[in-house]
């Protein structure tokens, strides 16, 4: 949403101020338009392969939505954890193996639908509980494939938002060559009279004020927009370490899920007291 309305104070600050003193019909040049589309498209389509491709216009529908993770999701995500670790802690490790196998069936992770749905963080929670289940790694050990496996997630979930950023540099220069093209045209008609020659050359500098407009107040917003997300998405990972990780280093389940909450963003961060009765509060249900 934010996004869109951005857009909207771009074309307002640009193309708007430009209306009141001058002729929109001139910024109109049709081929100018699909020549700079199709050089970018042709620069994604050279740079990329088609799994590459996929996954940078799957991603680019993100910059639109809103925040995925949130306050509300963190509390879920922090009292699921704590039931798990307290059932543990209560009736031993082994008393979570359905649960793990079969997470959609468990009756602890069907309370929390706003987690169970991320199967990439179940997967996470999952694999790690499994692994603590089986119990032969330590803490290190584990702590050494978690950072591994959440820097992987991170590399590749900021491939797309480094694309689009890569496609933002190039589109100015885009706009050269459309711009250098219609001068070209300008230079063999010479002859032509000079109100004719003006509307040439304003039509070809309409290449390089699209160019520049379309990189830095179109494309390099959803490339910003991306990067943030991919932040905002690898911090859940960083919680579920700190809990698991503080549980196997033998603390209770109270004290583990501070761990956790202390991972949080503060703009995301329940307070301890507001922690706690939350987890009372579900326990009273």
């Amino acid at each position: 949403m934010f996004l869109l309305i951005a857009y909207v104070i771009v074309l307002l600050s640009s193309v708007g101020t430009y209306a009141i003193h001058g002729s929109l019909g001139a910024l109109w040049v049709p081929l100018e338009y699909v020549a700079i589309f199709g050089l970018t498209i042709g620069y994604l389509v050279g740079s990329n392969g088609p799994r590459s491709l996929k996954a940078i216009f799957g991603a680019i529908p993100a910059a639109l939505k809103g925040d995925k993770y949130n306050k509300a999701v963190y509390m879920d995500l922090l009292a699921m954890l704590f039931e798990i670790l307290a059932k543990v802690r209560k009736e031993g490790l082994m008393s979570i193996e359905n649960d793990v196998e079969n997470p959609e069936a468990s009756p602890i992770f069907s309370k929390y639908p706003s987690i169970q749905a991320d199967h990439h963080v179940m997967e996470f929670v999952c694999d790690y509980l499994r692994m603590m289940v089986g119990g032969n790694l330590n803490a290190f050990e584990i702590e050494n494939l978690m950072d591994i496996e959440i820097e992987t997630h991170h590399a590749e979930a900021h491939f797309p938002a480094h694309m689009v950023q890569t496609t933002a540099g190039a589109i100015p220069a885009f706009g050269i060559v459309v711009a250098v093209m219609g001068v070209v045209n300008v230079m063999g008609s010479v002859g032509e009279p000079p109100a004719v020659l003006g509307k040439m050359i304003g039509g070809a500098l309409v290449g390089t004020f699209l160019g520049i407009l379309l990189a830095y107040g179109f494309v390099e917003p959803i490339a910003n927009r991306l990067n943030q997300k991919v932040e905002e998405g690898s911090k859940i990972y960083h919680v579920i370490k700190a809990v698991l990780l503080a549980s196997m280093n033998g603390y209770a389940p109270q004290v583990a899920i501070e761990f956790g909450r202390k991972v949080l963003y503060s703009g995301d961060r329940p307070s301890f007291t507001e922690l706690e009765e939350d987890i009372k509060a579900r326990k009273g249900k």
